[in-house]
């Protein structure tokens, strides 16, 4: 009810006689910048906004949604953490078991990160709280703008928190990994488990964010039904005020004309009887507030104290859960066991609240009822003490004549209340189809909302699969790992994200509640002038179909504000989407960073294990001591052993500048084709564009022109990517060439000094405490006899730098100058000396 009750009763005494133009504007004297700095009541249940103004409802509710889904994120998120300590706990128990870790780190891992994570949880409220406090100058009062603030600020907040959460649980998966005794394949089985377990879990908690999400859109549609109720009978006691007072009016209107009043006492006799109206309704007015708020106040009361038990033994319940013991086999029997609980919690906190509303409603529209009735039964007592005492006096009519007044009285009244009612309930069905739009609407935007995650979750799998792919090196764990720890953080953004529309569309419908509000208050006014005047003269003709008209108009006007404050939010959510994603992105270039760390690190384990190290070692010892092995003969063996690797480098060098330019051909060919496409395309185009100027817009040709350059772009890119993957493919092909002939070469060269030695072959057989199991030989010796130049720039043979390790120990003592009366046997003893203790091929 917009108007106050001085307002509805300054026009009782004019009956239907009101203009209709005076409501056919929708005033635009308050700035929608006006609108938003305009303070509404802060509210912190339902029943609270019973008593509110009606200006303020809308505003109030959609505060409330607001407020319960952030008390919905704030659960989900605390229930996220204890999953992940529990799950935790559940690994370390079984590594504890097994005797990887002692009890006192256990109890030391599980301490750090409960504590870690109570910290994490203590900045966030801070935050919040800075971000409560800033721009409060009433605490019983909010303004739009404040909300729209706080709003975008606690977004802001909870990515960041959000995002140190999972750097979090990584450093807490690789402070365990790193102090236990597990092998790197475990520790690797033990992160992906982790790491599926963690995506059961959002997969459970966005299941249960979009049930609850969408129980709270209800919950609001309820509630104005509920509102609008209690609205109705606030409107009971001003129109019946309205229809008796015009009925009096016309039954002293009808005396005036038999000369049984004069003018001017029957003016005196309305004014009275206006003010005793106006006594009454204000009284009743009174009452209906001051009764209602006590009643809300007893009843939240109760709420409160029954919040209490709930959480008590909600809480009792949770720890006896939490204090079982549970095994690996058991982690999603136990994911699923907690969220069950929780869940029943919720549902149990939701239905009692549910309950109390109705009750609160039910208590505050019997109220209601009982103060109607007993200021009808005064208004009545007003009326009869008017016919019965006031008019015998300033009449000449007796008292029979006045009773018969006071029964036609009353037999005018009943059509002009049933007029009413049917008014009444005509407002009541309008109000429940402008309801049922909205509930279509905002099934429309959530199919959208569903729509866009898919499309950013494919689109940031594809991403994520080309990142893999191009990489090429990891194995079929460390991609699955990597895959998975994607999978997980777009689950998490996503969920917040989705969470953060349903907030936004909140937000929209409080900007645009005002002009909603008298635009459906106009549409109203019209369909019941309408329906009320079957036969219309000219000029009431024309007036409606101006008010037709002008209704339309506003319509145009709402929809393109409308339109223009969900682009407005979009924009927004688009921003704050990019800077989760950007999170998203860093997150995984660390993660993927250090897969391919430890994947290099265990590659550089694989090739430093190499079994034949002892026999290279030994070989080197019985040559310099061989007495059949002279300098000549091993110098001639060695540069023989050089010109190869020369030979060998100079040919791969030539293969690649070969394949080089082959494949640049090639990329100049596809280019060359690529280009004469384009051409044809861009021909064919330009042929066509005087028709697509005349029949399409200047949107569908920006967005024809983007698909365009964006087609082209994604063209470009994958014909460049498909020529780096040739290009790594035949260098790797050539690399192992290469190292196939080093291999070749340096075992005929092997073969060569054991026979200059007379060292049997079969010593490479011989077991020796060094030594692995034949199954764990590497296949790589690049290393054995490459210089550094030869291997990573390929020199050519004339590069000459001795190979490091005994072997250059060997060439260096062959090459000195023999001492004059030293024999063969004592040189070679001098040589092993300057070898030294070197350990490398």
């Amino acid at each position: 009810m917009e108007t106050s009750t001085s307002g509805s009763l300054g026009s009782l005494s004019q009956g239907d006689k009101e203009d209709c133009s005076s409501s056919t504007t929708i005033h635009s004297t308050t700035s929608d910048d006006r609108f938003q700095a305009r303070a509404f009541l802060k509210v912190t249940s339902f029943p609270e906004v019973l008593t509110c103004e009606s200006f303020d409802v809308k505003l109030c509710l959609c505060s409330l949604i607001l407020k319960d889904l952030m008390l919905l994120d704030t659960e989900l998120r605390k229930e996220k953490h204890v999953m992940f300590i529990q799950v935790l706990k559940i690994y370390l128990t079984d590594l504890y078991h097994k005797k990887k870790i002692t009890d006192d780190l256990f109890k030391k891992i599980l301490l750090i990160q409960e504590n870690d994570f109570e910290e994490l949880q203590k900045q966030l409220d801070s935050r919040l709280q800075n971000t409560e406090m800033s721009g409060a100058h009433n605490s019983e009062y909010q303004t739009l703008e404040d909300l729209e603030r706080k709003e975008r600020e606690y977004s802001e907040h909870v990515i960041d928190n959000m995002e140190a959460f999972w750097k979090q649980t990584d450093k807490a998966q690789q402070a365990f990994l790193d102090q236990s005794k597990c092998s790197s394949a475990k520790a690797t089985k033990i992160r992906m488990d982790l790491t599926e377990k963690m995506i059961a879990v959002e997969s459970l908690l966005s299941e249960s964010q979009d049930l609850q999400a969408t129980d709270i859109q209800e919950r609001l549609f309820n509630w104005e039904l509920m509102v609008k109720m209690i609205d109705s009978l606030k409107s009971y006691i001003p129109e019946e005020c309205k229809c008796r007072l015009n009925a009096v009016s016309n039954i002293l209107d009808h005396l005036t004309v038999k000369n049984n009043l004069s003018v001017r006492q029957k003016e005196e006799l309305l004014t009275d009887l206006h003010k005793a109206f106006w006594e009454q309704l204000a009284h009743f007015s009174n009452e209906c507030i001051q009764q209602s708020k006590d009643l809300i106040l007893k009843r939240l009361e109760c709420r409160a104290k029954k919040r209490e038990v709930f959480k008590h033994r909600q809480k009792a319940e949770q720890g006896s859960l939490l204090s079982k013991t549970f095994h690996n086999k058991d982690v999603h029997d136990f994911l699923k066991a907690y969220h069950e609980l929780l869940e029943k919690h919720r549902q149990a906190q939701w239905d009692l609240e549910e309950e109390d509303d109705c009750e609160s409603t039910e208590a505050v529209a019997e109220l209601y009822k009982e103060l109607y009735s007993q200021a009808s039964h005064a208004l009545a007592d007003l009326v009869t003490e008017l016919f019965l005492q006031t008019l015998p006096v300033v009449t000449s009519l007796s008292v029979r004549e006045c009773e018969l007044l006071k029964e036609e009285w009353q037999e005018n009244l009943v059509p002009q209340l049933e007029k009413w009612e049917t008014h009444r309930q005509r407002r009541w069905k309008l109000f429940q189809e402008q309801l049922l739009q909205e509930k279509k609407l905002w099934i429309k935007e959530y199919a959208l909302s569903a729509v866009m995650q898919k499309h950013l979750s494919e689109k940031q799998e594809k991403i994520i699969q080309g990142v893999v792919s191009r990489l090429g090196c990891l194995s079929d764990e460390s991609v699955n790992y990597i895959l998975q720890k994607h999978r997980l953080l777009v689950c998490s953004v996503l969920r917040r994200l989705t969470l953060r529309r349903v907030g936004m569309a909140a937000l929209a419908r409080m900007r645009l509640s005002r002009k909603k509000s008298l635009l459906q208050e106009l549409r109203e006014q019209h369909t019941l002038q309408k329906g009320s005047s079957l036969c219309q003269d000219e000029d009431q003709w024309q007036l409606q179909n101006a008010v037709e008209s002008h209704i339309l108009e506003e319509e145009e006007k709402l929809e393109e504000e409308t339109q223009q404050t969900h682009l407005e939010f979009h924009h927004q959510l688009v921003t704050e989407m990019q800077e989760a994603l950007q999170f998203l992105q860093q997150h995984m270039e660390q993660v993927i960073g250090q897969t391919l760390l430890q994947h290099a690190r265990r590659e550089a384990g694989k090739k430093s294990s190499d079994d034949g190290q002892d026999f290279k070692e030994r070989l080197v010892e019985a040559a310099v001591e061989s007495v059949y092995g002279t300098s000549n003969n091993i110098n001639r063996l060695v540069q023989n052993y050089y010109q190869q690797l020369g030979k060998i480098t100079e040919g791969y060098e030539g293969k690649k500048l070969q394949q080089l330019k082959s494949l640049q051909a090639e990329r100049g060919e596809r280019n060359r084709l690529r280009k004469k496409e384009e051409n044809e395309l861009a021909l064919k185009e330009k042929q066509t564009k005087g028709l697509l100027n005349i029949s399409s817009t200047v949107h569908q040709r920006m967005v024809l022109q983007q698909k365009k350059v964006l087609s082209q772009f994604e063209l470009r890119q994958q014909i460049r990517l498909e020529s780096l993957k040739q290009k790594l493919l035949g260098l790797h092909h050539l690399e192992t060439e290469l190292e196939n002939q080093l291999k070749e070469a340096e075992q005929d060269f092997v073969s060569e000094l054991a026979a200059l030695a007379r060292v049997p072959m079969a010593m490479k057989k011989k077991p020796s405490k060094k030594s692995k199991p034949a199954g764990e030989k590497t296949n790589s010796k690049r290393k054995t006899f490459q210089s550094p130049e030869s291997a990573d720039k390929g020199d050519s043979h004339e590069n000459t730098q001795e190979p490091p390790g005994p072997i250059s120990g060997l060439c260096r003592g062959r090459l000195q100058s023999p001492c004059e009366g030293e024999t063969e046997p004592r040189k070679n003893s001098k040589m092993l000396e300057k070898r030294g203790n070197s350990q490398d091929w």
